[in-house]
């Protein structure tokens, strides 16, 4: 969203006066849009140096928790630029109480594979630890008691089904229900903050993995979502909201030209490679087909028993997509504790493809997704099995899944 109006803005004030002047024919959103990707920033060349929202808030604004009592939403990728968690720092301060934390989905340590529910005792030298994912999404006023901030600080993906936007939006709810401001400690988008790509979300089909109508790949920062839902009045109360800004960090970087140090932010995202790739193939899980859980390389390798994986790997190179090629790749889903103790065809052998990015730049996660999907369910149209519903709320609408029951081209099936 962020984007559009960029481009929207240099459309009306940059191009269409030059356009009046030399009596030219209107240009279209298209062409706007190259244009302003062609006059952005050159790309980095040398690491840039990035101070987090918790380094920024520890080192130069401590008077935003000076004599509070704070709730912190975080998990094991809130750490500062030392690599220190965040509730350590915080409970160092003599006139700071860390009264109780908050967990997303995964757990505070990312420990828990996806969809697991968690449920912490007394943790040794801790305050009080409380899940947000399984029977309790949003605290209470009585998990709250005695708490005047509530901090949130968490490492998102950029992906609009990432669950960790949607715990924020409802702890934002929960603050302005309760009369306690918020406050969101920004770190970076890690696939860019400069690009949005996919289809927006139908509020018809929000859910807990699609919570705003944004884009699957919603670019800019979590700060900035978080200005976005307020703004746009995507919750049903408003909070008192701060974001402390980061330090450093330009939008038009991916996490590895940052000096800071790759955390995985899930159990099944190890790398930044992953992550680039994820916003595309987490349709899978809405289908029948493996998305590589329970393997060194999860969404990076798709796959079934039933796929002839030289054959799937021939016709999604036809399509000559940018930024990427697919090669043929045989696994075997296993359990692996912590990640995924029960994957799609644990221990039998899978075929399929392995995605290889050539060109992070080019490379357009959803596009890659869709016609991994649309080329799978033409070839093997008795084996493959969509829950319409699961795709449904992962894609934000009905209109992928109507498509391909419809039997649409693949050029058909990119207009979204």
């Amino acid at each position: 969203m962020i984007l559009y109006l960029k481009i929207i803005f240099y459309l009306c004030f940059i191009l269409l006066p030059i356009n009046c002047q030399q009596n030219k024919k209107s240009i279209g959103i298209h062409q706007a849009q190259s244009m302003y990707f062609q006059n952005k920033k050159k790309p980095i060349s040398e690491k840039i140096t990035v101070l987090n929202g918790i380094d920024v808030l520890l080192e130069k604004k401590r008077h935003f928790i000076q004599s509070r009592k704070i709730a912190l939403v975080t998990n094991h990728s809130g750490v500062d630029k030392n690599s220190i968690p965040n509730y350590k720092r915080l409970m160092e301060i003599d006139d700071v109480e860390l009264k109780v934390i908050f967990s997303p989905e995964h757990g505070l340590f990312g420990e828990s594979e996806a969809g697991e529910k968690i449920n912490y005792t007394d943790i040794e030298k801790l305050p009080k630890v409380i899940s947000l994912y399984g029977g309790t999404r949003k605290p209470s006023a009585e998990m709250l008691e005695g708490v005047n901030i509530i901090i949130y600080d968490i490492q998102d993906i950029g992906a609009r089904f990432y669950t960790y936007i949607s715990t924020l939006g409802l702890v934002m709810e929960t603050g302005a229900e309760l009369g306690i401001p918020i406050l969101v400690l920004d770190r970076p988008n890690p696939i860019r903050g400069d690009i949005m790509q996919g289809p927006v979300l139908d509020l018809a089909y929000k859910s807990f993995v699609g919570h705003y109508p944004i884009p699957t790949r919603y670019g800019g920062t979590v700060g900035e979502l978080a200005i976005e839902i307020l703004k746009n009045k995507w919750i049903a109360s408003l909070p008192e909201l701060e974001i402390i800004k980061m330090e450093g960090w330009q939008p038009n970087a991916w996490f590895d030209q940052t000096d800071l140090p790759w955390i995985p932010p899930s159990p099944n995202i190890p790398d930044l490679k992953t992550a680039i790739i994820y916003p595309g193939m987490c349709i899978f899980e809405a289908t029948n087909v493996s998305e590589g859980r329970g393997t060194p390389n999860p969404f990076k390798w798709i796959g079934a028993p039933w796929i002839d994986g030289k054959k799937l790997s021939q016709a999604l190179n036809n399509f000559k997509l940018p930024g990427v090629v697919f090669v043929p790749k045989t696994f075997t889903p296993q359990t692996i504790k912590g990640k995924s103790e029960n994957p799609k065809f644990k221990n039998k052998k899978c075929s399929g493809i392995e995605v290889w990015i050539t060109d992070r730049n080019q490379y357009r996660s959803i596009d890659v997704g869709v016609l991994t999907l649309f080329s799978i369910y033409n070839m093997y149209p008795d084996k493959i099995k969509i829950k319409e519903s699961g795709l449904n709320r992962l894609w934000g609408s009905n209109g992928l899944y109507k498509k391909l029951k419809r039997g649409v081209t693949s050029d058909d099936i990119l207009k979204y």
